[in-house]
């Protein structure tokens, strides 16, 4: 078994990563909403903070009833405990990958965890 894994991504509406890549210690969806369109939901989390990477076009979210203007090439981090909700400009789709961790989990950082092979 190799000891990575590959995936191309389509313009589905929500693609989740973890069972197409077998992840084990984050959760990565990739996210299209068209223009005008949004999230149907307002959610939290018990103990995930959740990253987002704006990789396409543009949009907005509230967070604990704050709204956030984004645009392709932005990154954002949110608590657990922040009830949020993401939408596409009336205008323009918006695509992001939600990275989502335990928070509070990572031990070390590239640095203190590479290895550097010869």
């Amino acid at each position: 078994m190799a000891n990575f894994s590959k995936v191309s991504v389509a313009s589905d509406a929500r693609i989740e990563l973890h069972d197409q890549l077998s992840l084990t210690g984050a959760e990565v969806s990739i996210n299209n909403l068209p223009a005008g369109a949004g999230v149907p939901f307002v959610h939290s989390h018990k103990k995930n903070e959740e990253i987002y990477a704006i990789l396409a076009g543009k949009g907005r979210a509230v967070i604990d009833g704050e709204t956030i203007e984004l645009a392709a090439g932005d990154w954002i981090r949110v608590s657990p405990a922040a009830k949020r909700q993401f939408f596409a400009s009336e205008d323009s789709a918006v695509s992001f990958a939600c990275i989502q961790v335990k928070e509070n989990s990572l031990e070390g950082y590239t640095q203190d965890d590479a290895v550097i092979e010869s």
